[in-house]
């Protein structure tokens, strides 16, 4: 496939970081003015650690990029595109946040910039902000991501800013008739485009200001102790409004393509509208939907009902969490331990099929997609495609829920002998990697809620019919052989099952003690004849 066949698919394809690209394609038919390359910014407010939603925007910004440059028949190392992870670290710390240590450093400095304020967890860096924004450098970076780091305390210190907070102040009052209308009345009163930091506290203040001259940068306004103070705005003395500082972000950096959060809906269009009035086009913006919990409702900090990273990671894989953050980012999703298993294997199955697709097949497959993300690849020559796994992970859950109490990796490897070629750990890092998983899930989800039942009388009839036909199976049987067996047995009009999904629901819940399983042909063939033999009989004696 030649690199001409993957730009012609590629512009024509529906995939969603396909149409983003598309987006950019049509905004800069010819490229960017000066072969400028295209800007993707991301957005993070160092108050905190890095989280889930940070992982997902910057995945989903990658995915965009890489997209673009499909379109356009660029590799990675081309240079024609940036992405910049920007940490808003000239914030005012307004309230303490939950779980810091040392939390007297924080509130002795409330009001201060989070890169002016001692760091709390005394880890030797200069600052509250230069600690978290370590952390999301280690985060991105654990994770492949290629970008380049921003602070704002850097951009507005080192006078890299100068130039368009001069203009922001030239355009002061263009700004206020944008932004008064959506304030409340009591908010109005105090409201100002440019927070000053106080030359005595140090604090961002939240006072009107006057601009005295706009082109020496020059502002006036009270002080905390009453007095009336003219000093520059210029060179770290100020910093702006949370939306008059992503406009001015976006005009001073040039952005060219920025996703955010349905609860900043409001903030992309006053700060489309701000960028405008600083003379600029907004960049494309892409507004994704929130994660709900369990519940169905949103995820909160103060309700504690997250799901974090480092749980996912222990319940799957890496991949699994990029399918799922990939998959119609523009419908609200529950994020809870639940969901992981199936977004293993559905990963997994498309993975396994994308080997084997035509070209417009693989550009919507989201594999296609995770692949190139970071390493990047031409057309189908994606490294993994068409990997498969020997075991699912909702195989290996109830392998290890029958196991029970001896379930460890040794015993859990001694039976995936029976159903996979070479079962050796060293020979299956990912499959092995799925086991500890499995086991963690098992241990912390599914094993406190297993409850093998009793079968009614047509139900242990019908385990005594399968039980005999195992009993005359060599232990090598096919699994598909062995499922076809099972399927046999369910069809059988004197044991009276209305569908084979009754029968099947009847094994899981007789066998396995849950609702919902494996095929039973995968399982009794990984279980062994004889095992499996003997949970039917112990389901057969339970009263």
């Amino acid at each position: 496939m030649s690199m001409q066949d993957l730009i012609s698919a590629a512009r024509v394809n529906k995939a969603w970081p396909f149409q983003e690209a598309q987006r950019l394609l049509k905004r800069y038919p010819d490229g960017k003015p000066g072969g400028a390359p295209i800007l993707f910014e991301t957005g993070y407010g160092p108050s905190g650690l890095p989280h889930i939603g940070t992982f997902q925007e910057v995945l989903r910004t990658t995915l965009v990029r890489r997209a673009y440059e499909a379109i356009i028949g660029a590799k990675p190392e081309d240079g024609k595109t940036r992405l910049v992870a920007f940490s808003d670290d000239m914030d005012g710390l307004r309230k303490v946040p939950d779980n810091i240590p040392n939390a007297h450093i924080l509130q002795e400095n409330l009001n201060k910039p989070l890169s002016r304020i001692p760091d709390p967890f005394e880890k030797g860096h200069e600052s509250f902000a230069a600690h978290n924004n370590a952390m999301l450098r280690d985060f991105l970076d654990r994770f492949g991501f290629d970008y380049e780091f921003i602070a704002s305390s850097d951009m507005y210190n080192s006078g890299h800013f100068d130039d368009a907070l001069r203009q922001v102040l030239r355009k002061n009052q263009d700004i206020l008739d944008i932004m008064l209308p959506t304030l409340r009345e009591e908010r109005r009163q105090t409201y100002s485009p440019v927070l000053p930091i106080s030359p005595t506290t140090g604090s961002v203040l939240q006072v009107p200001i006057e601009v005295v001259d706009a082109e020496a940068g020059t502002i006036r306004f009270t002080d905390e102790d009453g007095s009336v103070v003219e000093q520059s705005a210029l060179g770290g003395m100020s910093k702006l409004q949370w939306k008059v500082d992503w406009a001015m972000r976006w005009y001073a950096l040039g952005v060219d393509y920025e996703m955010s959060g349905k609860d900043l809906t409001d903030s992309v269009t006053q700060s489309s509208k701000i960028v405008r009035a600083l003379g600029s086009p907004p960049p494309v913006t892409f507004i994704y939907e929130l994660f709900l919990d369990a519940n169905g409702e949103k995820i909160s900090k103060s309700k504690g009902n997250g799901f974090t990273i480092d749980e996912w990671l222990t319940y799957g894989s890496e991949e699994s969490m990029g399918l799922y953050i990939f998959r119609e980012p523009k419908s609200a999703k529950q994020l809870h331990a639940g969901i992981v298993p199936r977004a293993v294997d559905e990963y997994w199955q498309f993975r396994a099929a994308l080997a084997e697709q035509p070209l417009d097949k693989q550009l919507g497959n989201p594999v296609w997609h995770l692949l190139r993300a970071n390493g990047g690849f031409e057309g189908s020559e994606a490294p993994g495609a068409g990997d498969t796994l020997p075991v699912t992970y909702g195989l290996l859950l109830n392998l290890v829920g029958v196991l029970g109490a001896e379930a460890d990796r040794e015993s859990v490897w001694s039976y995936l002998g029976n159903y996979v070629e070479d079962a050796d750990p060293a020979k299956h890092p990912e499959l092995d990697a799925l086991v500890d998983n499995a086991l963690a899930y098992n241990r912390d989800f599914v094993a406190p809620t297993l409850s093998k039942r009793a079968p009614s009388t047509n139900e242990r009839e019908a385990l005594k019919a399968l039980d005999c036909a195992l009993s005359v199976m060599a232990p090598d049987m096919p699994a598909e052989d062995i499922q076809t067996i099972v399927y046999e047995i369910g069809k059988r009009e004197e044991f009276g099952f209305g569908s084979l999904r009754d029968w099947f629901k009847a094994l899981y819940e007789t066998l396995l003690g849950s609702e919902q399983g494996p095929r039973m042909g995968s399982f009794i063939a990984l279980y062994g004849i004889e095992n499996s033999r003997k949970l039917i009989a112990e389901a057969i004696d339970r009263k």
